[in-house]
């Protein structure tokens, strides 16, 4: 079983990055990073297919957001530029271990983090 922690929350200004990483065991088909704002839903950010390696975004950190993966170290990153106040929430990695849709909806994941917070302020 996929087990996955994560690492690299914290507070930064507006305008400022942050790199988050998620140490990953056992076999994945993809990985997601999702993220939950105090009263609303958890909303997908990014994924990654992390056999080939193709990733996919939010519209909301299109251009921003970066996800990534070295196989090294089973460790996958979402590397965050230019935050916003709106970018403030609990991000989740989220691993899927079999084949199928990594669509963004929490029900396609069977592993979950602990959850970092990151806090962008003004």
């Amino acid at each position: 079983q996929a087990q996955l922690v994560e690492s690299g929350g914290g507070s930064v200004q507006a305008g400022g990055s942050l790199r988050l990483a998620c140490a990953t065991s056992g076999y994945t088909y993809c990985m997601g990073w999702f993220r939950q704002a105090p009263g609303k839903e958890r909303e997908g950010v990014a994924r990654i297919y992390t056999i080939v390696g193709s990733t996919t975004y939010a519209d909301s950190v299109k251009g921003r957001f970066t996800i990534s993966q070295d196989n090294a170290k089973n460790t996958v990153y979402l590397q965050m530029n230019s935050l916003k106040l709106e970018d403030t929430a609990m991000y989740y990695c989220a691993a899927r271990r079999s084949s199928g849709t990594c669509a963004f909806d929490f029900v396609n994941y069977n592993d979950w983090g602990q959850g970092t917070q990151v806090t962008v302020s003004s």
